[in-house]
This record gives C-alpha cells, sequence and structure tokens, in this order.
C-alpha cells in the first residue's frame, strides 16, 4: 500500500471520482492547469480535460454559486476556495442556496457537491491565511462539515462527501498537509511515510461520514479534536504522562455523540479543543452537548482549550496556537479539579 500525504490523498480521491463518474467536475481558482494552490489537483486536467478540471476567475460567490446550479441540473462538482479565509464571499451562495435547496424545493432539486478548502493555522501565514471558520457552517442546518486529520481519512472522507449526495464543507488542515504536527513550535516537519495513517489504498474506498475515532484510549479524561490538534493532544498526553482517551472527531456536522458519551461516562473529565477563537466557537457546542448527555458522570468543568478572540496573530503565532503544553496544562487542569 502507497504513503501518501494529505494532498496526494486528496488528489488520489479526485481522480478515483473523476473516473468512475463522468458528472464530477472539479473547478477553482488556479485549481485547473497549476493544479491548485498547494497542488491538490495537480495533473487532473491533463489527465480528464478542460471540460472537466478547469480555473474559475477570482470570485468565491461565483464558485459556490456554480456549485449549486450544476448540482441542481445533475453534475457533481468538487469547488476549491483557495484558503478558508476567502470563503466569506461565497456564504450567501453557500448559506441561502447550497444549504436550502433540497428543503426549499421538497426535494425536486439538491446539492450534492463539495466545497474544499485549506484551512487553518501553524504556517505563520497570519490573519489572512490561518483562520479556522467551520462554526459558521456548523450552525447552518442543511450543510455537514468535515475535517480529515490523516492522509487515510482525508481520501476516504472526500470520496464519501461527494457520494453523500448532500452539500459538505470540507476543511483541510493545511499545517498537516506534509506531516503530522506535536504542537512543538519549529521542530522538524515529520513524514506520513512514518505515520500508521499514512498509508492510502490507491482505488476507491469510503471513511463513515459522521463517525468519530478513538484514536488513543485512556482512563484519566477525555480529550476531544479535530484536524491538526489531534496530533498535538496525543503528543501532549505522551509528553504529560497523563492517561488521556482522544476522540478525533473527524465530521463536526454531523458529529458522534455516541462515541464521545461513551468515552466521558468512563472517564468523568473533558478537554474539547478547536483551533479558532474561543467565543461561540464549535467547541462550546461540543461542551452545551456533553453537559447535556454525561451531566451526572462529569467530575470536574468541561475545559474549553482555544484559540483567542484576536485575529489570527502573525507575530505571536505559538502564543494563540493550541500548542503541545497548553494542551498538557489544559490536560492536567481537568485530572487534578
Amino acid at each position: 500500500m502507497p504513503a501518501m500525504n494529505i494532498i496526494q490523498a486528496l488528489n488520489s480521491a479526485m481522480d478515483v471520482l473523476l473516473e468512475r463518474d463522468p458528472d464530477v467536475v472539479v473547478f477553482g481558482e488556479d485549481a485547473g492547469y497549476f493544479g491548485g494552490v498547494f497542488k491538490a489537483t495537480d495533473k487532473l486536467q491533463e489527465k480528464y480535460g478542460l471540460d472537466r478540471v478547469f480555473d474559475t476567475p477570482i470570485n468565491e460567490a461565483a464558485i459556490a454559486g456554480m456549485s449549486v446550479g450544476m448540482a441542481a441540473k445533475g453534475l457533481k462538482p468538487i469547488a476549491e476556495i483557495q484558503f478558508s479565509d476567502y470563503i466569506f464571499p461565497a456564504i450567501d451562495q453557500i448559506v441561502s442556496e447550497m444549504s436550502r435547496i433540497r428543503y426549499r424545493s421538497a426535494g425536486q432539486f439538491t446539492s450534492g457537491c463539495v466545497v474544499r478548502s485549506p484551512w487553518g493555522g501553524g504556517i505563520r501565514g497570519g490573519q489572512t491565511h490561518s483562520m479556522s471558520p467551520e462554526a459558521f457552517f456548523t450552525h447552518v442546518p442543511g450543510l455537514q462539515v468535515v475535517v480529515p486529520s490523516n492522509p487515510y481519512d482525508a481520501k476516504g472522507l472526500l470520496i464519501s462527501a461527494l457520494e453523500s449526495g448532500d452539500p459538505v464543507i470540507f476543511f483541510e488542515p493545511k499545517r498537516i498537509y506534509n506531516g503530522p504536527f506535536d504542537g512543538v513550535p519549529d521542530t522538524p516537519l515529520k513524514s506520513w511515510a512514518k505515520h500508521a495513517k499514512g498509508e492510502v489504498p490507491e482505488g476507491h474506498y469510503t471513511v463513515e461520514l459522521g463517525k468519530a475515532e478513538v484514536v488513543r484510549e485512556g482512563e484519566a479524561c477525555t480529550v476531544i479534536a479535530y484536524g491538526t490538534l489531534v496530533h498535538v493532544a496525543q503528543a501532549a498526553a505522551e509528553a504529560s504522562g497523563i492517561d488521556a482517551e482522544i476522540i478525533d472527531l473527524k465530521t463536526l456536522v454531523p458529529y458522534d455523540i455516541e462515541t464521545i458519551a461513551k468515552s466521558v461516562n468512563k472517564t468523568g473529565r473533558v478537554v474539547v479543543a478547536q483551533e479558532a477563537p474561543r467565543t461561540s466557537g464549535f467547541a462550546a457546542e461540543l461542551a452545551a452537548q456533553i453537559q447535556e448527555e454525561c451531566f451526572y458522570a462529569l467530575e470536574a468543568p468541561i475545559f474549553r482549550l482555544t484559540g483567542w478572540d484576536i485575529p489570527y496573530p502573525h507575530a505571536h503565532e505559538w502564543a494563540y496556537f493550541p500548542t503541545r503544553d497548553r494542551f498538557a496544562r489544559a490536560m492536567k487542569t481537568v485530572t487534578e479539579a
């Protein structure tokens, strides 16, 4: 089985989908000839032609609007927004049209499409290339939201997302495109080739949407994370010696409350984590749901480990980012409470 990084795994997923179904189309700013800013669509235009893999103008609203129209007429679009920070001009089309067309038309029209976008910080991208805007979209009925944490899941989840027939916002943690990250600033890049989930089948397979995974079993506390922070949490548990159980959420909407509740009822102590600013973030939704489902099992207040309520800083990135040391302190806080 070949080793792939997340970029290669996403490219393989789109290659599989394009080959299997002539209705699949891939497009975005520089997604055609140049293969995307991170090369996720590299060589797909060469293989499948200008009609199926193509460049768009610098117009995110048009990209999302085209996705809605294409999907309503039976095509299966995979659209790329070059950075998640640039997705906001497309919000009207995503929220007002893409998410509601099935409901508004009583099922006469659907919007089975995927909007891909590089997401998150840890790359010294500053305020315009580091955002984590997932909470905006988890609040919208009719959308599914996915954040993979490794190459194997990235490919399987992307295939599942397009085959689901529903609109999916697919955020790709760019800090771990080329290797897992332990949350220690300026550490050398690690390769996915040495990671168990860096082995990716070449053909078609799926990873179930709405199903979380316990990536580390433990008894002392439950840590719930997604994307880059899954790896940071694992590194923090190993470095601190805390027997943390770590859950990779994978899908934010719908999220797997059964797996979460089973773990929390066992440990009684919880850390929920996100890169995004603290107020009204997705971690707050998780904390509220855990409190409703597992109130009598909780032995300490739920700890929210997040970014801060400021634009993502460039000069002080590691004071903002939930690093390995911040995770370790959070685990210690809940286990000693």
